[in-house]
């Protein structure tokens, strides 16, 4: 699937402010507490505002009818699979169908393929929260990189490795950036990972790679990642080829 020039603006604008909603507590070091906490409530309402347009953009304008069906059918797979792994000490492969399906048909479908699958499996088992918004960009943008993924010219077994590779590092980037938006909440104050306003940016920085590193990165997305990786190598060659067949 081909982006235009309006659709790869509308992407990269709401891509853009919500970047900046999962980065407040590094874009505003200056604040003090009220208004840090403030700036935070501020970036849940943003991200989720552009999270709701984006969804809305999800018509025929945006994409063609037989895209839309089967969009519709591989986010639900990818919601079940989300569903039946997900909590399992790190153990999920809500991003296995994500990525291969931004793989099969570009980063326009990879992206929305996300973005859907976050929204239907929140649907079902009553997982919205002020996450949820985040989590939509999030695994969006981990199909889109898969989209571009794509695009490489390789082939057979090198073609699976590096689509492995990838699953492996948009796992500890998706941990990464999921962690942010909310590390100030999480950590609270008065601590040595703690977000500290009015401290410099390299200081917060240190503060909150220190607290993702110990509580994500070692743990739950390093099993998300050998998972995940195991999984592509396992299926992806015979999952891409009947995708392969249903070109959109």
């Amino acid at each position: 699937m081909i982006l235009s020039r309006v659709q790869i603006s509308v992407l990269s604008v709401a891509s853009l402010v919500a970047l900046f909603g999962f980065a407040w507590p590094l874009a505003f070091p200056a604040f003090g507490a009220d208004d840090a906490a403030a700036m935070g409530l501020m970036a849940i309402a943003a991200v989720s505002a552009v999270a709701i347009a984006l969804l809305f953009a999800l018509d025929r304008g945006f994409i063609g009818a037989k895209a839309l069906a089967l969009l519709g059918g591989m986010a639900a797979l990818a919601s079940a699979t989300r569903i039946a792994t997900a909590g399992v000490a790190g153990f999920e492969l809500v991003f296995l169908f994500v990525i291969l399906g931004g793989v099969a048909y570009g980063p326009k479908f990879g992206f929305l393929l996300g973005a859907l699958t976050i929204t239907l499996s929140s649907l079902f088992y009553g997982g919205f929260g002020p996450w949820t918004a985040f989590q939509l960009f999030a695994v969006g943008w981990v199909g889109l990189g898969a989209g571009l993924m794509g695009r490489l010219r390789a082939t057979g077994n090198l073609r699976i490795a590096l689509i492995a590779g990838y699953a492996v590092v948009s796992s500890y980037l998706f941990g990464l950036v999921m962690n942010l938006w909310f590390w100030p909440f999480a950590v609270g104050p008065n601590t040595s990972i703690s977000f500290e306003q009015g401290a410099p940016i390299a200081q917060n920085l240190t503060s909150f790679l220190l607290y993702t590193l110990t509580t994500s990165t070692l743990t739950w997305d390093s099993v998300r990642a050998v998972a995940l990786a195991l999984a592509i190598v396992a299926i992806g060659k015979p999952v891409l080829a009947v995708l392969a067949r249903a070109k959109i």
